[in-house]
C-alpha cells in the first residue's frame, strides 16, 4: 500500500483522526494521535516529532525528540474507535541522522534481517507475535492499608456454573483453561472477535 492509497482511505472512510502506531521496547503498544487533515504526502516523508522522554527506558528529557515515520503499508481503519480513525505502524528514527532507533522493535528487527543477509546466514526470517486478550464482565482491585485484593468475573467463568442469571443458566462452562478451542455455545462471544479478525485478514491488513 502506497501513501497515494493511504490519502485515498482517508477520504473514502471520511476519517477523522490517524493513529499512529508504535511498541517501546518491552513490548507494550503506544501511540500518538493527530487530525486527518494533518496527513499529506510530505507527512509520510518526514513523519512526526514526538517526546521520546515519556517512554520508559528511552530518552531523557535533554534529548526527548524523535521521529514517528508511518509505514503506508501497514494503514488499516480501526473498528473500535468511535470516531473514523485511521491506524499506521511507524518506525521510531533518530531525528539528527533519521537512522532507526536501536531500541525501537521495528528498528531492531530490521537489523536482524540484515545481519541474516549479509552473514549469509539465511535471506528470509519470520517473526511471528501471538497477539491474545481476555473478555471480563467485571474486574475489581484494590490494596490499602488493612489488606489487598483482587477478583475477576465472567459469565462464562467456570465458577458460574451454578450463578443465577436473568433468563436462566444454561448450566455448563468450559473448565480452567478449556475455553481455547470449543464451539457455541460453550464459547458465547467468539462471533464479534472473529468478524473484526476476518474483517481486517480481508482487506490485506493482515490480523
Amino acid at each position: 500500500m502506497s501513501a497515494e492509497h493511504v490519502l485515498t482511505m482517508l477520504n473514502e472512510h471520511e476519517v477523522k483522526f490517524v493513529d499512529l502506531r508504535f511498541t517501546d521496547t518491552k513490548g507494550k503498544e503506544q501511540h500518538v494521535t493527530i487530525p486527518s487533515h494533518q496527513v499529506n504526502a510530505e507527512f509520510f516523508e518526514e513523519g512526526k516529532m514526538f517526546d521520546g522522554s515519556s517512554i520508559g527506558g528511552w530518552k531523557g528529557i535533554n534529548e526527548s525528540d524523535m521521529v514517528l515515520m508511518p509505514d503506508a503499508s501497514t494503514a488499516v481503519i480501526d473498528p473500535f474507535y468511535e470516531e473514523p480513525t485511521l491506524i499506521i505502524r511507524c518506525d521510531i528514527l533518530e531525528p539528527g541522522t533519521l537512522q532507526g532507533y536501536d531500541r525501537d522493535p521495528r528498528s531492531i528487527a530490521k537489523r536482524a534481517e540484515e545481519y541474516l543477509r549479509a552473514t549469509g546466514i539465511a535471506d528470509t526470517v519470520l517473526f511471528g507475535p501471538e497477539p491474545e486478550f481476555f473478555l471480563f464482565d467485571d474486574i475489581r482491585f484494590g490494596a490499602s492499608i488493612s489488606g489487598s485484593h483482587v477478583a475477576i468475573d465472567d459469565i462464562e467463568g467456570a465458577w458460574n456454573s451454578s450463578t443465577k442469571y436473568e433468563g436462566g443458566n444454561k448450566g455448563h462452562r468450559p473448565g480452567v483453561k478449556g475455553g481455547y478451542f470449543p464451539v457455541p455455545p460453550s464459547r458465547l462471544f467468539s462471533g464479534h472477535p472473529f468478524h473484526h479478525v476476518y474483517d481486517h485478514g480481508r482487506d490485506g491488513s493482515g490480523c
